[in-house]
């Protein structure tokens, strides 16, 4: 049937595996030990980024707006007695304040909520790795064989992971240096410039979460992409809550490994069936 059908039943599915997730973790409780000492990793990494991103953003913030306030009050004091009405640009001016606040603060806690998921999927690796071997294990009853782990295939991950991280990047430039240059264009620039830099980040994301089980099929990064661009626009829900999941502030530390354990369960049941049929899955 037309994926075009599917489109209303995947959109909704693919927000729904963070929590199917939770609930297969609570119920699992041998798979605990592969999430704690993540969130420990997180927390530590968390702090870190708080302190060096958030509360000096802020600051900035709050230095840029006050520079403005007193620029205007100024201003407005230095205008003559019949144009004394302009003082309601005093109050335009605090709504305008407070306004820039709120768009700092939600762009830096999305900012850090990716960075967040950059340290804590790379810090946390070993244990994601096994958490993500178990829940594919456990949904599908077996997992791809594995390479003998010799010097060789050692230094062929490792170059692996470096070149994934350098695609990554690679799409984030190519795509991230044009949303920038939108910014230049008022109103309508800036609006599918702040637009296409959360679909870009919900994708980085997404393919974070996604790329366990699609790395133990040893696949390039284009094809993890098409795979996730297969699934839409069950990835594309997913992606965005999981992104939701990890801008929040102390629900991020506990967000990593349920997104993680997630991207595994949305694969097995979305991905993964694709491939063996040789079309997208439907559901």
């Amino acid at each position: 049937m037309p994926n075009l059908i599917h489109a209303p039943v995947g959109l909704i599915a693919g927000a729904t595996y963070p929590l199917r997730a939770l609930f297969l973790l609570v119920r699992t409780p041998r798979l605990w030990g592969y999430v704690l000492v993540p969130i420990l990793v997180n927390l530590v990494a968390g702090i870190g980024l708080y302190a060096g991103l958030l509360f000096p953003g802020l600051r900035g913030a709050n230095a840029l707006v006050a520079g403005w306030d007193a620029k205007t009050d100024a201003w407005v004091a230095n205008l003559p007695a019949w144009l004394s009405w302009l003082s309601v640009l005093n109050w335009l001016d605090a709504g305008l304040g407070w306004l820039l606040r709120v768009v700092v603060l939600l762009l830096l806690l999305v900012l850090i909520g990716f960075l967040l998921v950059q340290f804590g999927v790379i810090l946390g690796a070993p244990f994601y790795g096994q958490l993500s071997e178990q829940l594919e294990l456990l949904r599908t009853g077996k997992l791809p064989a594995a390479e003998p782990q010799t010097a060789a295939t050692i230094l062929g991950d490792i170059g692996r992971a470096l070149a994934h991280e350098l695609n990554k990047l690679g799409l984030a430039v190519k795509v991230g240096v044009p949303l920038l240059l939108l910014n230049f264009v008022p109103g309508v620039g800036t609006a599918i410039s702040s637009a296409g830099g959360v679909a870009l980040a919900a994708t980085l994301v997404c393919i974070d979460f996604l790329d366990a089980p699609l790395e133990r099929r040893r696949l390039p990064f284009r094809e993890k992409l098409g795979a996730i661009r297969r699934s839409l626009p069950a990835s594309g829900s997913f992606a965005l809550v999981c992104l939701g999941l990890v801008s929040v502030p102390l629900l991020n530390l506990l967000a990593v490994p349920l997104c993680v354990a997630s991207g595994t369960l949305f694969f097995c049941d979305r991905i993964w069936p694709s491939f063996n049929e040789g079309v997208g899955s439907e559901e």
